[in-house]
């Protein structure tokens, strides 16, 4: 999957106006005073309003047929994230096939010698006893918290940016994205699976793994995020885990598109992530892993098609 080039010239050509700064003030005020009142903008509508203020807010003071040059660009781009995210949460349901609930379960115990799941070293090592999402959460869960959730505007975030600097590299950059997303949402079909902490809830892990996503945030204030966000998607779409993998295409994206050799470091972004994921019981080591693999053969499968069609940059 490949996006055509956008509508419009690179945004170096636009000249900003001397408001530009008040306009950006009042937008991250807006948008802060959203997510304070009603919760991160998840979900493609919400993400297409907020990214559209954005572009009017940083280019303000400029002609509307540029401003409508984003919705023209990126009106097939959520058109796709509106598919992926409806036909996600009726994955298991199309075909009719059989959760898998203990092959996870089989894989991880061989990681550890046939003793604990890493779940559960992580979950007595670092949650507390006993361990609950609404007990005290240590300072490290803000970390993990935040890690989690940037998930939902990472991507988006990366693209927003390339799309008002560098038209070629966006393109280049969602095409990457998307077609991570696709895939996984055919393997949530033909293979749906059960996170750790619905396994433990439904009896084929005999501990307790209590699903632990959004310890940290209350801290901050913001603790009822993670029951929005719970809400989004499917429990058993989660194999491969497109929170690890994406963090990991991100990674990838990034290494081979800057050159200082700091850019490795940006692998730790992955790494924590999937730490996050497998500790808060949200998936086993063996989806991160395949997470991870995806997001390697869509770069190198993207990259070789960009190549054949003489689209790579």
């Amino acid at each position: 999957m490949s996006l055509q080039q956008p509508a419009v010239t690179d945004a170096s050509r636009v000249r900003p106006s001397r408001w530009r700064p008040v306009a950006v003030a009042v937008f991250a005020v807006a948008l802060t005073a959203w997510i304070v009142t009603i919760g991160v903008p998840t979900d493609p509508f919400q993400m297409f309003a907020w990214m559209w203020l954005a572009v009017i807010a940083w280019r303000w003071g400029s002609p509307a047929s540029v401003h409508l040059a984003f919705a023209k660009d990126w009106w097939p781009v959520f058109a796709v994230l509106i598919v992926y995210l409806y036909s996600r949460g009726l994955s298991d349901e199309l075909m009719g096939t059989t959760v898998s609930w203990t092959m996870p379960i089989h894989v991880d115990s061989w990681l550890t010698g046939g003793q604990d799941l890493p779940t559960q070293y992580l979950q007595d090592a670092l949650c507390g006893e006993p361990c609950l999402r609404a007990s005290s959460p240590r300072w490290y869960d803000v970390l993990f918290t935040t890690v989690y959730y940037s998930h939902f505007v990472v991507a988006m975030t990366l693209a927003l940016v390339l799309w008002v600097r560098n038209r070629a590299d966006w393109a280049a950059w969602l095409s990457r994205y998307l077609v991570m997303n696709v895939a996984g949402l055919v393997v949530y079909i033909l293979y749906p699976m059960a996170p750790p902490w619905l396994a433990s809830k439904e009896g084929y892990i005999a501990e307790s793994l209590p699903r632990l996503t959004g310890r940290g945030w209350s801290d901050l204030g913001l603790g009822g995020f993670h029951v929005i966000l719970a809400k989004v998607g499917n429990p058993v779409a989660a194999m491969p885990s497109l929170h690890g993998g994406i963090a990991m295409l991100v990674a990838l994206w990034t290494i081979h598109r800057l050159s200082s050799p700091w850019r490795w470091t940006v692998l730790l972004y992955p790494v924590v992530m999937g730490f996050a994921l497998v500790y808060y019981a949200e998936h086993y080591v063996i989806d991160i892993a395949a997470g991870w693999a995806l997001a390697c053969a869509v770069m190198l499968a993207v990259g070789w098609w960009e190549r054949r069609r003489g689209l790579a940059t």
